[in-house]
């Protein structure tokens, strides 16, 4: 741990995760993202960052922030089946659970506030009443949750500035509830780093996969999303500029990439069938399987015969076509998965589907799968494929430019931005990119 003047008083960085933005955006040349390429050029950038398994928001946002794997951190998935009361969590939108009580690690925010910097963040996942945040909007909604969990002063620091956080209050918020405002909420964090100089900072904006998953990747609609999170960036890009000449590292990541779904699996069914699980309404059988888009849990309700009915299940999903690889536990520690045993919040097996499918976890209808799923591009998948890839590029003071790494691990962020800001991690999984680095 730094001493409180370890990075300098008037030393920020600032870390942005586009969430939903795979590695392949970066050159593609439909994606019109000047600000980012300009960036990288003028930085450093991966070719691509694997994501944290599965491949889906909340264990990836905590991974980026603790420098640690799930199966360290604690944040196993968008949600999770609860051994001990039978029901399935769910994570994402947090109305569940504050902070200290889902990572189980400390944060590079916790270090730095130790360090006695100062911290903030709007809209990062598993972020709820997190004590060592000076100011926050955590990612949480419907307005209810954001008006009680967001500061109280930078509410009303942004109302007086125009800025309205809650869709009650704003009359341009969109009709559609579940829509991000992302320009909204960099207009809060820069009017954070204008007006309260925080030395470490993280912003989430969530519209590019959002759109991805209504219109699927690599559509002219997330080609627009594409387009407006780069404008963003330039937003924040801006603010540090004029307010940090210098003094700023900027940090663009994504928590994972996107894949196109052309079809839903229903493993449900199969396992309905084979008698190892029920309708979902009786909370009985001995199996219980959690989506997590491209992946899906399962968990062994029966311990005393876990490995007999892990068998089972193979051995009914052993014709349903989509199904790519299944992990057992005993292969955990290669995903960076927890075993059950060390946390019972785990599951027992996983399933990845290929590229182009998606898991569903109905068990009603005769086929196990749908040919015309709703969503139309989702994530979770095998953090192994390259369109499943994340975005990595890093700016400004303390950085090599021109630096052109290969593919990085997401593990390696929180501690290259630890490095940054002369602060150390308890022995993170990840070690800083010290190719990046200037001496």
């Amino acid at each position: 741990m730094a001493a409180p003047d370890a990075a300098g008083s008037d030393r920020i960085v600032v870390m942005i995760s586009v969430d939903g933005l795979a590695a392949y955006y970066l050159d593609d040349p439909k994606a019109e993202m000047p600000t980012l390429r300009k960036l990288a050029a003028e930085g450093a950038r991966a070719t691509m960052m694997k994501a944290s398994t599965p491949t889906v928001t909340w264990p990836n946002h905590t991974t980026l922030i603790t420098g640690d794997n799930p199966a360290r951190h604690g944040v196993v998935g968008n949600n999770y089946y609860d051994r001990a009361t039978g029901q399935k969590v769910v994570l994402i939108s947090d109305p569940v659970f504050d902070k200290v009580q889902i990572v189980k690690v400390p944060t590079l925010y916790d270090v730095a506030k130790a360090a006695g910097m100062k911290t903030a963040a709007i809209r990062w996942p598993a972020t709820r009443n997190a004590p060592t945040l000076d100011w926050t909007a955590p990612d949480v909604h419907p307005d209810e949750l954001t008006e009680k969990y967001t500061t109280p002063a930078l509410l009303e620091e942004c109302r007086r500035a125009g800025i309205f956080l809650l869709n009650k209050e704003d009359p341009t918020a969109p009709k559609d509830p579940d829509q991000p405002k992302d320009k909204v909420y960099t207009s809060a964090f820069d009017l954070i780093l204008h007006e309260h100089r925080p030395q470490l900072a993280l912003l989430h904006i969530a519209n590019v996969d959002h759109t991805e998953h209504l219109y699927g990747p690599r559509s002219p609609e997330a080609y627009a999303a594409v387009k407006d999170a780069d404008d963003h960036v330039h937003a924040v890009w801006e603010e540090l500029q004029k307010d940090f000449p210098g003094r700023a590292t900027l940090v663009v990541v994504s928590d994972h990439g996107f894949s196109p779904i052309k079809k839903q699996l229903l493993p449900n069914v199969l396992l309905l069938k084979a008698g190892l699980t029920d309708n979902k309404k009786k909370g009985s059988g001995a199996v219980h399987t959690v989506a997590q888009g491209g992946a899906m849990f399962v968990y062994v309700r029966d311990e005393a015969h876990r490995d007999d009915v892990l068998k089972r299940v193979r051995k009914a999903l052993s014709g349903l076509e989509g199904i790519s690889k299944i992990v057992g536990y005993e292969q955990f520690k290669d995903y960076g998965v927890a075993d059950p045993k060390d946390d019972p919040h785990a599951p027992d097996m996983i399933l990845f589907a290929e590229e182009g499918c998606t898991f569903g976890d109905t068990a009603a209808g005769a086929l196990p799968f749908n040919e015309k799923p709703e969503r139309k591009g989702s994530h979770g998948h095998d953090s192994s494929l390259p369109d499943l890839h994340a975005t990595f590029v890093i700016w400004g003071a303390g950085i090599k430019p021109g630096v052109k790494l290969g593919e990085i691990s997401n593990i390696d962020v929180a501690p290259t931005i630890a490095k940054l800001l002369g602060l150390e991690l308890p022995n993170p999984d990840g070690k800083p990119l010290t190719a990046v680095l200037a001496q």
